[in-house]
């Protein structure tokens, strides 16, 4: 058989041929089946007791009604009259206005190597970008914001998806074996009658789409999105983590913080991160990153893009702090005890949630009720989005279906996050937190501590550089005390 030069070619090129030709065909098999597996994850409907508040990420709802005597349960889902009673719809509405940053595939390859899907090991990252970008949502729009198509999301129909899936599956395989690529499956924004709107409020809400958009874009799965999945992969190479690999919430808290650092939108420049050291706190540390501008930034380039709200504009030496702290709330599975703590966290205001999960799936927590916590769940593959265009879909970006989970269930590896807009906030924060964290006679151990000065002033991994004295999985080998390792979630 000749080549394109007129030379035969070799049996050892026809063979590395075939072996890539059919690694290719098992990549995309095995994308297309975690599109069916995990469209089958979903659950249409999630309980919720009308006899108990509602507490999320800081907003408390009660959904009993005063003459509602005879329900017990009320569905999220449910579209009839009996759950507008109480602060349901507002639940509903607050629940489906947070991003929901799911399994993707179809987008171009990952920084080294050949995946266009992160179906199967992406999660941690995801529930990471979740956290993260409620923390720019309290940046930029405040905690208060909701997104006005909120309600109009349609519950998440299983059947109707996993058929979707199963199509996509032969499309994939077919597309495969005659080596023409998958066409995207995108999602059309459902049309929605609008009211007449006045001067004012057209303004308003112009500029609330303009701040949402932007937030979504900055999520987006392309090598330019300043904090999408491309993004984060490479910083894990920094790491030691390939695509394709597992992430831990420490791990990912750090990837998280190097995006936030390095990126170079100025709508960013006006937001850093912190991360907590062996469980520690180090308040004059955060109050520097709250005072600190932003490295190899002139003025002029770290201005807005974006035109700040009144309570968000800040000035260059009083930036915004995303507080992160990986904790571990027990041994092989999470101590009873912390239970109350966990609940106390995401009771707060300025709390952005957790990022954890159970053994092998990762999710983001959000809230809880009773003995449940309440989740936003990655596992659920859809088709990748162009953000880059100006009318792009948000459907699928938002979430009408809460999940429960029981705190038995939790793994005990977790990421607790927290939004401070200011030093003045972080003191208001700092003062909170020491209440939460007074361990009572029983506790004798809370899950993390807040420490006046600096981390030098403690001597910490003093022969470390300042970036890796921070990293979970380097320990100063001076230092005698024993710490768990991060668990690697699915």
């Amino acid at each position: 058989m000749p080549c394109g030069n007129g030379f035969p070619l070799s049996l050892d090129h026809m063979e590395n041929k075939a072996s890539d030709e059919v690694e290719k065909v098992k990549t995309k098999f095995m994308s297309a089946w975690h599109n069916v597996k995990y469209s089958w994850a979903l659950k249409s409907k999630t309980s919720f007791s009308r006899n108990s508040p509602v507490l999320l990420l800081g907003k408390c709802y009660h959904f009993k009604a005063e003459d509602d005597e005879d329900f017990t349960t009320a569905s999220c889902e449910a579209p009839d009259e009996d759950f507008v009673m109480g602060d349901v719809e507002a639940f509903r509405k607050d629940f489906a206005s947070r991003l929901w940053l799911t399994y993707r595939e179809g987008f171009p390859p990952l920084p080294g190597s050949t995946l266009t899907s992160d179906c199967g090991w992406g999660c941690m990252l995801r529930a990471g970008q979740m956290m993260l970008a409620q923390a720019l949502i309290m940046h930029f729009q405040g905690r208060d914001w909701t997104w006005s198509q909120a309600l109009a999301l349609q519950p998440l129909d299983t059947e109707t998806w996993t058929t979707s899936a199963a199509k996509r599956l032969v499309a994939s395989l077919e597309a495969s074996l005659q080596g023409s690529p998958q066409p995207p499956n995108r999602a059309s924004p459902p049309s929605h009658p609008a009211r007449a709107l006045g001067p004012a409020e057209e303004a308003e809400a112009h500029l609330k789409e303009l701040y949402h958009r932007t937030l979504v874009s900055w999520f987006g799965d392309s090598p330019a999105a300043q904090l999408g999945l491309h993004r984060l992969v490479q910083l894990g190479l920094t790491l030691g983590k390939q695509a394709g690999d597992w992430y831990g919430p420490a791990v990912v808290s750090h990837i998280l913080k190097k995006a936030v650092k390095e990126a170079v939108d100025p709508g960013l420049a006006g937001v850093t991160a912190y991360i907590s050291q062996d469980c520690t706190v180090y308040c004059a540390d955060v109050i520097d990153c709250h005072t600190a501008p932003k490295a190899g930034q002139t003025p002029e380039q770290a201005s807005c893009s974006l035109p700040l709200p009144e309570s968000t504009s800040s000035s260059l030496n009083n930036r915004a702090v995303f507080i992160l702290i990986p904790v571990r709330l027990g041994g092989e599975k999470i101590n009873s005890k912390y239970f109350d703590f966990t609940k106390s966290i995401l009771s707060l205001d300025y709390c952005v949630g957790i990022i954890g999960g159970k053994p092998k799936q990762a999710c983001y927590f959000v809230g809880f009720q009773d003995e449940s916590l309440i989740y936003m769940d990655p596992h659920y593959c859809q088709s990748s989005v162009d953000v880059s265009t100006s009318d792009f879909p948000l459907q699928s970006f938002h979430c009408p279906s809460p999940k429960k989970m029981p705190f038995s269930k939790m793994d005990p590896s977790c990421t607790i996050g927290f939004y401070s807009r200011s030093v003045e906030d972080f003191e208001r924060i700092r003062q909170e937190l020491s209440k939460v964290l007074q361990p009572s006679a029983k506790d004798k151990y809370p899950a993390f501590t807040l420490v006046q000065g600096h981390s030098r002033d403690y001597d910490l991994s003093a022969a470390l550089t300042p970036e890796k004295r921070e990293w979970p999985f380097i320990r100063d080998p001076r230092r005698t005390v024993t710490t768990s390792g991060d668990f690697v979630l699915l």
